[in-house]
């Protein structure tokens, strides 16, 4: 019998330590995401965030318009907390900072698309506008009775209209073809006149740029850089997704082919994501390489989709992908540098570092790191929080564990 009390003691003391790392790497995100995401949405909120943002250029800056980025830091934040914003309210902490959140952010889209505000947004001026609208776009798709119907209608028709303005835009042949295609998919979600052959001409190209293993080129020509990470590979599924929720049919192709071609992304994406997982360390670093590498976590946005959504592939435990992302996490952000005094995001990759910004990047374009926090948009008794932490792949490697083989994969 007191083996029995003892063993059932033990039992529960460590479902008690388990629940509670858990439960701390949950309010670790939480707090990261709001500490991000405050210093925007409150100001911008008032109108104020042109007034107060500190902005930073990199030292090459090709001379743009330096408002694009207030465009940047808002669109970019936004799109990676929308899930977040749209869980039901809570008397939690937690609860209670992703309420204040939404109430900003809602505010927020109002002054940016407001001609009177001071915070209106660079719309008509510059390319970059393309990029950012999509990112605002994704918002909006992402959660939509959350962030978009709540809108007034006023709001919501300058919304449409800037969108479609954008169309002045010819993306260059490149991922850009993807921002062009987010946009109309939001319109195409709404009923708000989309230009399908934007969309159509996204899906076939990007198709046509798959090179194998999970891997897209960006454009005819493959760069090892992580914009598949960034834009092809969340924004592809997005489209095709979108396009397949409205049964809208490609006239060259089968009837069923958003939908066969959303499963088809999704299997690559997933391929995609095991092969971010193994490239976190035992101690939490990853490796830096390519253009853009001041976007911080949101390298990690593929597989945080997946884990939103429900789709880790099998070879991925819940477990393992929560501990691996919140040790890059606390490894980055534990560096001194990553914000100003003002509480805003700084140039750098791990701290302060301004030589590693390329000649278009700002302190708003860092917003996009927020794209890792997409698996806060799962409550907090999901299975991704509550799972016991597991090494990840690289870990138990290095550990002398058992840990799968990898292979190719044909899709």
């Amino acid at each position: 019998m007191k083996n029995k009390i003892g063993i059932t003691v033990l039992f529960i003391c460590i479902s008690v330590m388990v629940k509670g790392q858990n439960d701390s790497d949950r309010k670790y995100w939480a707090d990261l995401a709001y500490k991000i995401s405050a210093p925007v949405l409150e100001n911008m909120s008032k109108g104020e965030l042109s007034k107060n943002m500190q902005l930073e250029l990199s030292p090459t800056w090709d001379g743009r318009d330096k408002r694009v980025s207030y465009m940047e830091a808002f669109g970019r934040l936004i799109d990676g907390i929308a899930p977040w914003l749209a869980l039901p309210d809570d008397n939690t902490t937690e609860g209670r900072q992703r309420k204040q959140l939404r109430e900003w952010a809602l505010a927020s889209y109002v002054h940016a698309v407001n001609p009177d505000s001071p915070d209106y947004l660079l719309w008509r001026n510059e390319g970059q506008p393309l990029v950012d609208a999509a990112y605002i776009a994704s918002s909006f798709l992402r959660a939509p009775q959350q962030l978009w119907e709540p809108l007034d209608s006023l709001t919501k028709q300058r919304y449409i209209a800037e969108f479609q303005q954008l169309r002045r835009i010819d993306p260059p042949y490149t991922n850009w073809f993807l921002f062009s295609a987010t946009i109309e998919s939001f319109l195409l979600s709404i009923d708000a006149n989309p230009d399908i052959f934007r969309i159509h001409t996204a899906i076939r190209k990007v198709d046509e740029w798959y090179v194998g293993d999970g891997w897209y080129s960006d454009g005819e020509s493959f760069a090892f850089d992580y914009y598949n990470s960034y834009v092809i590979q969340p924004m592809y599924v997005l489209v095709l997704k979108t396009l397949a929720n409205k049964k809208l049919r490609m006239r060259d192709r089968a009837a069923d082919f958003p939908q066969k071609q959303y499963e088809i992304a999704l299997k690559r994406m997933q391929r995609f994501g095991m092969i971010l997982e193994r490239f976190i360390s035992p101690e939490g670093s990853f490796p830096v390489f390519g253009r853009s590498s001041t976007y911080r976590l949101a390298v990690f946005q593929p597989i945080s989709l997946l884990v939103w959504k429900e789709n880790l592939p099998e070879e991925l435990s819940e477990g393992q992908v929560r501990a691996a992302l919140t040790a890059v996490m606390k490894r980055m952000f534990a560096q001194q540098g990553n914000f100003n005094e003002k509480g805003f995001l700084q140039l750098g990759f791990a701290g302060h570092q301004t030589g590693l910004a390329d000649w278009y990047s700002n302190n708003g374009s860092m917003y996009i790191t927020s794209e890792v926090f997409l698996p806060l948009g799962l409550p907090a008794n999901h299975s991704f929080w509550t799972s016991p932490a597991q090494n990840w792949t690289q870990k138990k490697a290095w550990s002398g564990e058992e840990f799968p083989k990898d292979h190719a994969v044909k899709y």
